[in-house]
C-alpha cells in the first residue's frame, strides 16, 4: 500500500516503528480523520474491500466507509509499519440477541490489544486490552466461550459485539461484506448511517436524525432533504459528494 498517503490522510507525523505508542497514535488519528458511512451501498454502487479499492476511496478520495473498509486499510498500514496483525469477525449484539446476529463486523488484534476502527460513533479511539482492563470508554471481556467489546453506559456497560477471536481470512470478509451491502434487510441497505469525529466535532446521522456534539454540548436536528445532507457532509465529513442528491434510503420514504 501507499503508506505515505495513508499517514498523510490521518495526519500522522510521528514515528514509523512497531511500538505501543505508535499503535495508539495510529488508532487515535484514524478514527478522528476517516469517517464512517454507507453512502455507496445506498447509491447502488456496492462496496469493494480489496485493498486498492479501499485506498482509492478512503485515502485518495478522502471518503469514509464501514468496518470492512476501515479494518482492511488499518491492517495493511500496520503491517507496513512492522506490526503483526490478525483479523477477526464479530456478531453485533447492540440491538439483536447473539443467536440472531450474523458475523458481519470486522476487527483486528495486535498482540494483546483489540482494534476496532470501523464501528462508527462507538469505535474505540484507543487500543483495548484483551485482559478486560478498561481503555477510555471501552473494555474487552469474556462472554462464556467468546469475548465481548463493551462501552460505558452511565454507571454500567453496554455490550456492542461478541467474537470468538478466531483468525478469519479475506474470503470470510468478502462473504460478510456481500451480505452487509446487498441483503434486503441489512441495516446498511435500509438505513442511512454515518458518523464523523473531524475537527473535534462528533456528528452522527441516522436516516434524517442528526446529532452534533462539541465541547460537551449536544444538539439534535432533522435533515430537511438530500441537499441538507450533502451540505452537512461537506461541512463535517471532509468531502463533497454531489451524488447524495440522488440517494435512495428505504427507511426514509420520501427519499426512496
Amino acid at each position: 500500500m501507499d503508506l505515505d498517503a495513508y499517514l498523510e490522510r490521518i495526519a500522522w507525523r510521528g514515528a514509523r516503528s512497531a511500538t505501543p505508542e505508535v499503535l495508539a497514535g495510529i488508532v487515535a488519528h484514524h478514527v478522528r480523520a476517516v469517517p464512517f458511512e454507507n453512502f455507496d451501498v445506498l447509491l447502488g454502487r456496492g462496496v469493494s474491500i480489496d485493498l486498492p479499492a479501499v485506498e482509492a476511496k478512503l485515502v485518495r478520495a478522502r471518503r469514509g466507509g464501514y468496518c470492512f473498509e476501515h479494518a482492511t486499510l488499518m491492517a495493511a498500514a500496520l503491517r507496513e509499519l512492522g506490526f503483526e496483525v490478525r483479523t477477526h469477525s464479530a456478531r453485533v449484539v447492540m440491538k439483536s440477541p447473539r443467536e440472531l446476529a450474523p458475523r458481519t463486523h470486522m476487527l483486528l488484534t495486535v498482540g494483546d490489544v483489540v482494534l476496532d476502527p470501523g464501528f462508527g460513533g462507538q469505535a474505540p479511539g484507543v487500543p483495548v486490552p484483551l485482559d478486560g482492563a478498561p481503555a477510555g470508554e471501552h473494555r474487552f471481556v469474556r462472554d462464556g466461550d467468546a469475548h465481548a467489546l463493551e462501552m460505558r453506559d452511565g454507571e454500567g456497560w453496554a455490550r456492542l459485539w461478541v467474537t470468538t477471536l478466531e483468525h478469519d481470512q479475506a474470503i470470510d470478509f468478502q462473504m460478510a461484506n456481500h451480505y452487509t451491502a446487498t441483503y434486503p434487510t441489512s441495516p446498511f441497505v435500509t438505513n442511512l448511517l454515518a458518523q464523523s469525529r473531524r475537527g473535534g466535532v462528533r456528528v452522527g446521522i441516522a436516516n434524517r436524525a442528526v446529532t452534533l456534539t462539541e465541547g460537551g454540548q449536544t444538539r439534535r436536528l432533522e435533515l430537511a432533504d438530500r441537499a441538507a445532507l450533502r451540505e452537512l457532509v461537506a461541512a463535517h465529513f471532509g468531502f463533497d459528494l454531489p451524488e447524495l442528491l440522488a440517494l435512495r434510503v428505504p427507511s426514509v420514504p420520501e427519499w426512496s
